[in-house]
């Protein structure tokens, strides 16, 4: 079947079968291997982009659910020019990342949270990102990062 949708702002028609995920296609069709797959079970995170703007698990949504949207993957969050996106230098200045497995759907979970939820206290963020999971840096780091991008965000 094919597919159609925009994918980072760019016009995209993808021929896959039916029961083909929209992370195999963002990574091995599109070669956007900043999405992760961790779990396979929509548990971890790693494979988190946003399709319409809201945040979404790409491990567990068939390409066809999505035929007409736009996805934004990591490599679509920063501005043409290079410029990172204030959530992505947010994350690089508060160190809230160490191995960078879960970093881009951290990243991409927490712009989508701080759109919901702008004014979220260090509690909420931490009950919101709860479907994020990170095994090396103990969460601190990434809610000041989820801060600073908040308030980079607002700007």
């Amino acid at each position: 079947m094919q597919v159609q949708l925009k994918v980072n702002g760019k016009p995209v028609t993808v021929d896959a079968a039916p029961h083909t995920l929209l992370v195999q296609t963002i990574r091995e069709q599109l070669k956007l291997t900043g999405t992760h797959v961790g779990c396979d079970t929509a548990q971890c995170g790693a494979c988190t982009v946003m399709v319409d703007g809201r945040a979404i698990k790409s491990c567990n949504v068939l390409l066809a659910q999505v035929a007409g949207s736009e996805v934004t993957t990591i490599e679509g969050l920063a501005q043409a020019d290079g410029t990172m996106h204030p959530m992505q230098a947010a994350f690089k200045d508060c160190h809230g990342l160490q191995c960078g497995f879960c970093t881009p759907g951290m990243v991409m979970s927490s712009v989508s949270l701080c759109k919901q939820h702008p004014k979220a206290s260090a509690t909420e963020i931490r009950e919101l990102l709860e479907g994020n999971l990170c095994r090396c840096t103990g969460y601190q780091n990434i809610v000041k990062a989820v801060q600073q991008g908040a308030a980079g965000m607002k700007a």
